[in-house]
């Protein structure tokens, strides 16, 4: 027999009634954040062994979204084995050990692991129930007076239940609750969220929104109009082309001081939310409390960096403050490390913070991809949500500091941690490629974002650098950008909206390029300038922009230029294109000598004959070389082959595999090279 969760099967109908469940609570933001909270639902199953019926809870594993939930991303249970753990539980000091248990519990194959969280849905007695991370239940479970509030809000239909760290004790407070309260339909959980629950799936998430709809009202209806108090002279967000042009000025220094420790990939928010909260005079103490659920803190770190200086001020002097913040907060961070951690804690995993926040400008978050880092920014606006409605009301009285140590360093978080698959060899990267919209600029985009990068895909053509991108993942793995290189102020604007997209730059590629093909007496001054100014003078704006956001981030960098077999290979009819090529080629030289003390490589790749899916081949340069060599243009792929050493075509992807190998870790020590992808053209080897 086949576990009644899987697809060939057909569902059941309890887990097809929670998917749907999950997915309607997943889809509003306001009911639960980002891969926050857990569903679940109980069933009686057929038993594979017995044939006769067992009992089973199938709820949200460790690490899912609701919104995106899968049969597959369900644990599965069996009640009578769960609830028998009641009579082995040592303890709340050695609770963890009984994440370990629930694996002895799961009835059939598959499925995910079970979360900390599953002795709560196991243990209450109810058919379905939810536990999810609104802003509303989390305002009222972080104010200073909540137990008053929520009985004020709610009556005897929501119970208070005080703060306790997730696990199996507090499956059995709430379990416990249930049964002394008959006519709640939930709880809300100090310092953390909500649970509801219910005898149908209807009634469970009826009763959900319930309480997070009447905790709403009950904020707005009750609260202050102005909790973060009045508007701080000189906080005021700053107009919004300025806004978004002094934050490109930030992000790479940001982004050097959120990686001191590890490389991050970063996101930029100015949304209303957040450029409210920082113009007004309470911001300062409320970052301080730091954020308030487990989810929060895990996401975000125990607090923010702060910049305490008025938005106008002088971006030298913002650069200074910051990295002076920096390293108050490391050092605080290291201390309250060393406050709380004991002889098992898990290693400190890094003392720079995952939220910079600059008033006048916005919010930079940071992680170890574009997702976490935009996640990371989400929860923060989450928390300052959270902050509003128990400011509101009350005042904003977070977990305490030891208990939010016990959180981030929990041994159950490790091991998810080093669950985790290791990453891919161009993760935190980003990389910015012209001529990105075709041929060998988009394959290597793809082989770039395939080895973990964020890709920047810059292409005069817009739409097909939108193309590109959407191919390569959207957002979270690709930004495309509009830009004609021979423009100073369009490859600014490029590089603006690069830092703006993930924080920085860390890999450029120069492909951008034409081809002019001509006699020396055809050749016109205009078609010399021409040349020219998109690959010789473009390539040097290009690296001269990469160059500036390198060096201040200090990460060091590649810049990589496809060049061509033609800067050295002297042929006919080809003046203006080998020309520039050369130039090219001595660019590389020239910057891997200057930019070697910053740590950043130049290097170069000398492509031949790549003719299947080239925009210049097709743009009328093919044409012109098969009428020099005498072949249809058809066959000057095959022809290009036949002159090699190798007789093998050269296609886009082979010089993609050359970038790689370039940028992908093992050639660390190498700059100021080109490598020949020509199959072999002995004309053209260096020498």
């Amino acid at each position: 027999m086949t576990d009644p969760s899987e697809k060939g099967a057909g569902l059941h109908p309890a887990v097809e009634a929670l998917l749907d469940r999950s997915h309607r609570l997943g889809a509003d933001p306001r009911n639960t954040n980002y891969a926050g909270g857990n569903t679940s639902a109980k069933g009686a199953a057929t038993d594979p062994v017995t044939g006769g019926d067992v009992e089973l809870v199938w709820v949200k594993g460790s690490g899912g979204d609701l919104g995106t939930l899968r049969a597959e991303g369900l644990a599965a249970l069996r009640l009578d084995r769960l609830r028998a753990l009641r009579d082995v539980y040592p303890g709340v000091e050695r609770e963890d050990e009984m994440v370990a248990a629930f694996d002895y519990c799961l009835h059939g194959r598959g499925g995910a692991a079970p979360s900390i969280d599953t002795a709560m849905h196991g243990l209450v007695g109810a058919p379905h129930v939810d536990h999810l991370h609104p802003d509303s239940g989390i305002a009222l479970a972080c104010a200073a007076d909540g137990e008053e509030l929520t009985r004020e809000c709610f009556g005897d239909r929501v119970v208070w239940v005080p703060w306790r760290r997730p696990g199996f004790q507090l499956g059995l407070d709430i379990a416990a609750v249930r049964e002394a309260h008959p006519a709640a339909v939930g709880c809300v959980l100090g310092g953390h969220g909500v649970t509801a629950w219910g005898e149908t799936s209807e009634e469970c998430e009826r009763n959900s929104l319930y309480i997070i709809r009447t905790a709403e009202a009950f904020l707005a209806e009750r609260g202050r109009s102005e909790p973060f108090g009045p508007v701080r002279a000189g906080f005021e967000p700053l107009p919004g082309d300025v806004r978004l042009s002094r934050a490109a000025e930030l992000a790479p220094t940001i982004r050097a001081l959120a990686s001191a420790d590890r490389p991050q990939v970063g996101h930029f928010t100015d949304s209303e939310v957040v450029l409210d909260f920082l113009a007004r005079a309470e911001h300062p103490r409320l970052a301080a409390l730091g954020t308030s659920c487990p989810d929060h803190f895990l996401r975000t770190k125990v607090r923010p960096l702060v910049l305490d200086l008025p938005a106008d001020a002088p971006l030298d002097e913002a650069l200074a403050r910051l990295r002076e913040l920096h390293a108050e907060y490391r050092e605080e961070y290291r201390a309250y490390y060393e406050r709380h951690a004991t002889a098992d804690s898990p290693a400190m995993r890094g003392a720079d913070p995952a939220i910079v926040l600059v008033p006048g400008v916005g919010m930079f978050s940071f992680g170890k991809d574009k997702q976490t880092a935009r996640v990371a920014g989400e929860f923060y606006v989450n928390a300052i949500n959270v902050m509003r409605g128990a400011e509101a009301v009350s005042s904003y009285a977070p977990i305490e500091e030891s208990e939010k140590f016990r959180i981030e360093y929990w041994e159950l978080e490790e091991a998810k941690l080093r669950r985790m698959p290791p990453p891919k060899p161009l993760a935190t990267r980003i990389a910015l490629v012209t001529g990105g919209g075709s041929g060998i600029g988009r394959a290597i985009a793809h082989r770039l974002v395939a080895e973990g990068a964020c890709v920047v895909v810059a292409d005069r053509d817009a739409a097909a650098a939108e193309t590109v991108a959407k191919e390569l993942g959207g957002a979270d793995r690709a930004a495309a950008v509009a830009v004609d290189v021979t423009s100073e102020e369009q490859i600014a604007a490029a590089f603006q909206a690069a830092v703006l997209a993930f924080g920085g730059v860390d890999l450029v590629v120069n492909n951008a390029g034409i081809s002019i093909s001509k006699p020396l007496l055809e050749t016109t001054t205009e078609d010399w300038d021409r040349q020219h100014g998109i690959m010789a003078r473009g390539s040097f704006l290009v690296s001269r922009e990469a160059a500036r956001v390198m060096i201040e981030q200090g990460l060091g960098g590649d810049i990589v230029y496809i060049s061509s077999k033609n800067g050295v290979f002297a042929g006919p009819n080809n003046i203006a294109y080998g020309a520039t090529k050369a130039d090219q080629a001595h660019q590389v030289r020239l910057l891997a000598a200057e930019l070697g003390q910053h740590g950043i490589r130049v290097n170069g790749i000398n492509p031949d004959g790549v003719v299947r899916g080239s925009g210049i081949f097709a743009a009328g340069w093919g044409a012109k070389r098969a009428a020099v060599y005498g072949v249809p243009e058809e066959k000057l792929g095959e022809y290009y082959a036949q002159r090699t050493l190798l007789k093998r075509e050269v296609l886009p992807e082979h010089v993609a595999n050359a970038v790689f190998a370039l940028t992908g870790g093992e050639l660390t020590h190498t700059t100021g090279l080109h490598i020949p992808v020509d199959a072999g053209v002995a004309a053209a080897f260096l020498r």
